[in-house]
């Protein structure tokens, strides 16, 4: 249906936006819904953009301003369409001017908008009342050639494309940055604009000095592929932490001696035994990886070492094991305290002769196999306890390394993170706007039981949940939230615009619960008092009361036609 904006209809209230602000003051952190913001002075912005104009040129300088407000439309898109489901089409599109207002930003009067997100009609013209860019330019800058207010310009794009489903482009007709009377936007579709292609390049990145780095990429090229050779790519992380286990790893990988990981359930103890694997003179030869734990007591040595035809009831074919298959490579054997005995001996044999018998048979083959075992229990206690034995645990403990659980490298989350997050785009054919900043907060404050895999899951979960062109939250990820003590200790706008203690808020909020009941007013009775009231204060429109209500239109309409509160008083 499509919408039609008249310059008399008033906006809705900033209600529902205001809400989610919240300060973490004692923390330095200031939240608007699951994005984290700044408060920032705007002649520090001024100082940035003159030195981004004096380092990259005007031209350059706009398109990084049209990029930086591009990005922020399209969070205020996202939560517009959170904040509103139930509104109309007009009233969902008018947060994002809202928004900008509520930022401090600029003030918007829409002139005449024409929208119709069924068919992708759009047609709009505002004014922008106080910028901050034109601001900058009267007070620090001096005055344009050209219209001046980039950021707010990327961000006009950016919202409105991501409102309407397509590609809208605004330009700036009038501005007072470079001397006109007003600051005046018209947008429209990109294909109804003649130099859509050319307005386009300013959203694409464009390095002033991308010729000047060619010679850096290559050395950085021929550095990696060095460090490959050198054994450097035992999967993902920068973190002091993993780099030195890293290169514990590299001074084993050339020989033939065991390696012994030691680590939590998840930390990645296959990824880093592939990596010694191929980053060895074994690399062409096979990997066979072993889950100990999984393969029945009776059942390990043949699987390992291999059968006999006739060896025991079932064996109706001799086959190899484990170990041979694995001739001239590396076996890597998870779980390894949990070999049987038998297993044990067999194993120990292996790794100081060099040779095994299959079950039931009294050949012995010679073999050639590098070893590397994981638990992630303490082989010592094992040998304490005469769960293990004590020659086989000194033969291969000549190489332990331990890896650090992912609480303990917690700088490296954001790699993984992007790391699964690439894999699970493609997995689900999706693209996704990334962790929100509370998102990622959340999992930075996180012990992480489960380490590795446990992330691997949670974030295959938040893809799953988020729909394309969405950004992951926080209840996307985690179905029970961690603890997160800081919470407890936030401040928000009040409907005065003042700074309140949310928990001293939810405090006051219980006692007013309380006296309601003390007095015995009905709940019927308290429900028809808080409709009327809102009602007066959303002088009578039912959209703004609902949201002041924490409802949907439809549902207050419901309730106002059942207890016949009449919109009309």
């Amino acid at each position: 249906m499509a919408i039609s904006y008249k310059p008399q209809v008033q906006y809705s209230d900033y209600l529902d936006l205001s809400e989610q602000i919240r300060f973490q003051s004692a923390e330095g952190k200031i939240w608007f819904g699951e994005q984290r913001m700044l408060l920032m002075q705007v002649s520090s912005m001024a100082n940035f953009r003159r030195e981004l104009v004096n380092s990259l040129g005007i031209e350059r300088a706009k398109g990084f301003f049209m990029r930086m407000g591009y990005q922020s439309g399209v969070k205020d898109a996202e939560l517009a369409r959170h904040l509103r489901p139930h509104s109309s089409e007009l009233d969902i599109f008018l947060a994002g001017p809202q928004l900008h207002s509520l930022k401090g930003m600029v003030k918007v009067r829409p002139i005449q908008i024409d929208l119709d997100q069924q068919s992708g009609h759009f047609y709009g013209e505002l004014e922008w009342i106080d910028s901050f860019e034109v601001e900058i330019c009267q007070t620090e800058l001096g005055m344009m050639e050209d219209p001046a207010c980039w950021a707010l310009l990327g961000y006009a794009c950016a919202y409105t494309s991501s409102f309407m489903g397509r590609e809208i482009i605004f330009r700036e007709t009038s501005c007072r940055g470079c001397g006109d009377e007003k600051c005046l936007i018209t947008g429209k579709p990109a294909e109804e604009w003649e130099d859509a292609e050319e307005f386009k390049q300013y959203f694409r990145s464009d390095p002033i000095i991308e010729e000047l780095y060619d010679l850096q990429s290559q050395v950085s090229s021929l550095r990696t592929s060095l460090e490959k050779q050198q054994g450097q790519y035992y999967g993902i992380g920068q973190s002091h932490a993993y780099k030195t286990v890293c290169q514990m790893i590299d001074k084993a990988a050339k020989g033939k001696v065991s390696v012994l990981l030691l680590g939590e359930t998840g930390v990645g103890k296959e990824v880093i035994a592939r990596s010694v694997h191929l980053s060895s003179e074994r690399a062409e030869q096979p990997f066979v990886a072993v889950n100990c734990a999984a393969i029945p007591p009776d059942l390990i040595e043949a699987e390992l070492f291999g059968v006999e035809k006739g060896a025991y009831t079932g064996a109706s074919q001799s086959r190899q094991g484990r170990f041979e298959r694995a001739h001239g490579g590396t076996i890597f054997l998870d779980e390894v305290v949990e070999l049987s005995p038998r297993a044990q001996a067999t194993l120990l044999r292996v790794l100081q002769e060099g040779e095994l018998e299959r079950v039931g048979d009294h050949r012995t083959r010679s073999i050639d196999v590098r070893v590397i075992a994981a638990t992630n229990e303490s082989l010592a206690e094992a040998v304490e306890n005469g769960r293990f034995r004590a020659d086989l645990y000194y033969r291969l403990n000549v190489f332990p390394v331990k890896i650090p659980p992912l609480r303990e490298r917690l700088e490296d989350l954001p790699l993984l993170a992007e790391h699964f997050l690439k894999k699970f785009h493609n997995e689900y054919s999706k693209r996704t706007l990334g962790f929100s900043d509370k998102a990622l907060e959340l999992c930075l404050r996180y012990r992480w039981p489960g380490n590795i895999r446990e992330l691997e899951n949670v974030i295959e979960r938040g893809v799953i949940l988020t729909d394309s062109n969405e950004t992951i939250s926080q209840d996307s990820l985690f179905a029970v939230f961690p603890d997160d003590p800081d919470s407890k200790h936030e401040e928000r706008l009040n409907a005065t615009g003042q700074l309140v203690d949310v928990q001293s808020t939810a405090v006051a909020e219980g006692d007013w619960a309380s006296r309601i009941i003390a007095e015995g007013i009905s709940l019927e009775t308290l429900e028809q008092q808080l409709m009327h009231k809102a009602m007066q204060m959303a002088e009578q429109n039912v959209s703004k009361a609902a949201r002041l209500l924490g409802l949907s239109r439809p549902a207050l309409a419901y309730r106002l036609k059942k207890s016949d509160v009449s919109h009309t008083l």
